[in-house]
């Protein structure tokens, strides 16, 4: 069985990589590893500098998708990436571990590998879970993003600490 490289883990990869930016090349091919990544693609490309370099602006540009304040401004921003950092579909084998889709030709660098993993990724998420579902975490004083992957589609924090910090707030704020 194939992991979808484009799907929920992209996005995920793209708010770890927001909420701890590499500071090394190693660093970066650590944390797309962590996220699942294939790892050999990574090894065998060795992230460089440029490739932290081109991933630090894909992420700039990821993150005006997140702060988007309306449906069309996001889409905009979004395609916009998209017609960056990907190319036409295409089926491949390269490993011989079965066929699947790349948006990318086989021989990129890490830097782009991981901005079409990201774009991509991030489109098929708002495309399929709904355009609203990547924002700013809900707590007064805390800017980390998050991508909406509940079934209900009503996620406003970045995690449960946030959720319940905020919860505790508004509950002190009611018995004041």
């Amino acid at each position: 069985m194939h992991l979808n490289p484009y799907g929920a883990d992209a996005v995920l990869l793209a708010v770890d990589l927001i909420s701890r930016p590499p500071a090394t090349p190693v660093e970066l091919a650590e944390i797309c590893e962590e996220n699942r990544v294939d790892s050999s693609l990574i090894r065998e490309r060795k992230a460089t500098q440029a490739d932290l370099a081109a991933v630090r602006v894909a992420l700039a540009e990821w993150l005006e998708v997140a702060d988007a304040t309306d449906d069309q401004t996001r889409v905009d921003l979004m395609n916009a990436m998209l017609a960056k950092y990907t190319e036409h579909p295409r089926l491949t084998n390269h490993a011989g571990d079965g066929w699947h889709v790349h948006y990318r030709p086989d021989n990129v660098p890490v830097g782009r590998l991981v901005a079409t993993l990201i774009s991509t990724g991030t489109a098929l998420h708002l495309a399929g879970r709904g355009i609203t579902r990547l924002g700013r975490c809900a707590t007064e004083g805390c800017s980390n993003v998050y991508a909406d992957l509940s079934r209900t589609g009503r996620q406003r924090y970045c995690s449960p600490a946030c959720a319940n910090r905020d919860a505790v707030r508004r509950h002190r704020a009611k018995q004041a």
